[in-house]
Protein backbone atom coordinates (compact mmCIF):
# COMPACT_ATOMS: atom_id res chain seq x y z
CA UNK A 1 0.00 0.00 0.00
CA UNK A 2 1.26 3.26 -0.45
CA UNK A 3 2.07 5.87 2.00
CA UNK A 4 -1.57 7.72 3.16
CA UNK A 5 -1.74 11.39 3.49
CA UNK A 6 -2.57 14.61 1.83
CA UNK A 7 -4.88 15.75 -0.68
CA UNK A 8 -4.19 15.14 -4.36
CA UNK A 9 -4.55 17.53 -7.07
CA UNK A 10 -4.58 17.42 -10.61
CA UNK A 11 -4.70 19.70 -14.13
CA UNK A 12 -5.08 19.42 -17.64
CA UNK A 13 -2.48 20.52 -19.61
CA UNK A 14 -3.22 23.83 -20.55
CA UNK A 15 -4.77 24.43 -16.98
CA UNK A 16 -7.93 25.26 -17.86
CA UNK A 17 -8.87 22.91 -15.32
CA UNK A 18 -7.84 21.87 -11.78
CA UNK A 19 -9.18 19.02 -9.52
CA UNK A 20 -8.22 18.26 -6.36
CA UNK A 21 -9.82 15.25 -3.69
CA UNK A 22 -8.91 13.39 -0.44
CA UNK A 23 -7.87 9.87 -1.00
CA UNK A 24 -8.72 6.77 1.32
CA UNK A 25 -4.82 5.49 -0.34
CA UNK A 26 -2.17 6.79 -2.30
CA UNK A 27 -2.64 3.63 -5.46
CA UNK A 28 -2.76 3.71 -9.14
CA UNK A 29 -4.05 1.25 -10.94
CA UNK A 30 -3.81 0.51 -14.97
CA UNK A 31 -6.87 0.09 -17.55
CA UNK A 32 -5.78 -2.44 -20.24
CA UNK A 33 -9.87 -2.23 -22.01
CA UNK A 34 -9.51 -1.39 -25.67
CA UNK A 35 -11.85 1.98 -24.72
CA UNK A 36 -9.28 3.21 -22.58
CA UNK A 37 -6.53 2.63 -24.66
CA UNK A 38 -8.10 4.41 -27.54
CA UNK A 39 -8.97 7.30 -25.41
CA UNK A 40 -5.45 7.50 -23.73
CA UNK A 41 -3.69 6.10 -26.43
CA UNK A 42 -1.91 3.40 -24.21
CA UNK A 43 -3.60 1.81 -20.85
CA UNK A 44 -4.97 4.08 -18.55
CA UNK A 45 -3.37 5.14 -15.67
CA UNK A 46 -5.82 5.87 -12.87
CA UNK A 47 -6.69 6.28 -9.01
CA UNK A 48 -9.98 5.12 -8.09
CA UNK A 49 -11.66 7.00 -6.09
CA UNK A 50 -14.73 6.67 -4.14
CA UNK A 51 -16.52 10.36 -3.49
CA UNK A 52 -16.43 14.39 -3.86
CA UNK A 53 -13.82 15.46 -6.26
CA UNK A 54 -13.37 19.32 -5.59
CA UNK A 55 -13.18 20.94 -9.58
CA UNK A 56 -12.09 24.43 -10.80
CA UNK A 57 -13.17 25.20 -14.44
CA UNK A 58 -15.71 22.84 -14.58
CA UNK A 59 -17.20 24.82 -17.54
CA UNK A 60 -13.99 23.69 -19.31
CA UNK A 61 -15.04 20.25 -19.43
CA UNK A 62 -16.27 17.60 -21.74
CA UNK A 63 -18.25 14.40 -21.24
CA UNK A 64 -18.21 11.60 -23.35
CA UNK A 65 -20.72 8.91 -22.65
CA UNK A 66 -18.92 5.79 -23.66
CA UNK A 67 -20.93 2.83 -22.31
CA UNK A 68 -24.24 2.54 -20.20
CA UNK A 69 -21.91 2.18 -17.09
CA UNK A 70 -19.50 4.83 -17.38
CA UNK A 71 -18.48 8.43 -19.11
CA UNK A 72 -15.08 9.72 -19.57
CA UNK A 73 -14.70 13.51 -19.23
CA UNK A 74 -11.49 15.45 -20.85
CA UNK A 75 -10.78 19.39 -21.49
CA UNK A 76 -12.68 20.99 -23.80
CA UNK A 77 -9.49 23.33 -24.77
CA UNK A 78 -6.65 21.20 -24.82
CA UNK A 79 -8.29 17.57 -24.79
CA UNK A 80 -6.52 16.21 -21.38
CA UNK A 81 -8.06 12.86 -20.46
CA UNK A 82 -9.09 13.83 -16.79
CA UNK A 83 -11.16 11.16 -15.67
CA UNK A 84 -13.69 7.76 -16.15
CA UNK A 85 -16.72 7.89 -14.02
CA UNK A 86 -19.05 5.24 -12.95
CA UNK A 87 -22.69 6.73 -14.37
CA UNK A 88 -24.78 8.22 -11.67
CA UNK A 89 -22.44 7.59 -8.83
CA UNK A 90 -19.04 9.63 -7.19
CA UNK A 91 -17.17 6.74 -8.14
CA UNK A 92 -13.77 8.17 -10.26
CA UNK A 93 -11.05 6.64 -12.23
CA UNK A 94 -9.22 10.39 -12.35
CA UNK A 95 -6.12 10.49 -14.93
CA UNK A 96 -2.52 9.70 -12.44
CA UNK A 97 -0.48 11.88 -15.28
CA UNK A 98 -2.67 14.67 -14.50
CA UNK A 99 -1.62 14.69 -10.53
CA UNK A 100 0.82 17.93 -9.70
CA UNK A 101 2.81 15.63 -7.26
CA UNK A 102 3.46 11.58 -8.36
CA UNK A 103 5.40 10.95 -5.43
CA UNK A 104 4.29 8.17 -2.69
CA UNK A 105 1.90 6.57 -5.51
CA UNK A 106 2.55 2.77 -5.75
CA UNK A 107 1.09 0.92 -8.80
CA UNK A 108 -1.12 -1.68 -7.33
CA UNK A 109 -3.52 -3.03 -9.74
CA UNK A 110 -4.35 -4.15 -13.93
CA UNK A 111 -7.56 -4.65 -14.89
CA UNK A 112 -8.98 -6.01 -18.38
CA UNK A 113 -5.87 -8.25 -18.30
CA UNK A 114 -7.28 -10.07 -21.25
CA UNK A 115 -7.65 -7.35 -23.07
CA UNK A 116 -4.08 -6.43 -22.88
CA UNK A 117 -2.16 -6.47 -26.46
CA UNK A 118 1.20 -8.41 -26.54
CA UNK A 119 3.87 -5.40 -27.46
CA UNK A 120 3.71 -4.78 -23.89
CA UNK A 121 4.29 -5.52 -20.08
CA UNK A 122 4.60 -4.10 -16.86
CA UNK A 123 7.51 -5.54 -14.23
CA UNK A 124 5.52 -4.33 -11.11
CA UNK A 125 3.93 -7.16 -9.02
CA UNK A 126 0.33 -6.18 -9.29
CA UNK A 127 -3.20 -7.73 -8.58
CA UNK A 128 -4.56 -8.13 -11.82
CA UNK A 129 -7.94 -8.86 -13.05
CA UNK A 130 -10.05 -9.97 -16.12
CA UNK A 131 -12.86 -8.00 -17.93
CA UNK A 132 -15.46 -10.50 -16.90
CA UNK A 133 -14.12 -10.29 -13.12
CA UNK A 134 -14.08 -6.30 -13.11
CA UNK A 135 -17.75 -6.84 -14.02
CA UNK A 136 -18.55 -9.23 -11.90
CA UNK A 137 -17.00 -7.28 -8.77
CA UNK A 138 -19.16 -3.56 -10.04
CA UNK A 139 -22.57 -5.79 -10.05
CA UNK A 140 -21.56 -6.82 -6.81
CA UNK A 141 -20.97 -2.89 -5.53
CA UNK A 142 -17.22 -4.02 -4.87
CA UNK A 143 -13.87 -2.30 -5.59
CA UNK A 144 -11.80 -3.54 -8.37
CA UNK A 145 -8.63 -3.00 -6.27
CA UNK A 146 -7.32 -0.37 -9.05
CA UNK A 147 -5.55 2.93 -7.19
Amino acid sequence: MATEGGQLSGRCLCGAVRFSFDPKKREVGVCHCSMCRRWASGPFFAHDHEGPVAFEGAENIGVYKSSDWGERAFCKTCGTSLYWRLSGAEHFALSAGTFDDQTGLAFVAEIFVDEKPGYYDFANETNKMTGAEVMAAFAAGKETGQG
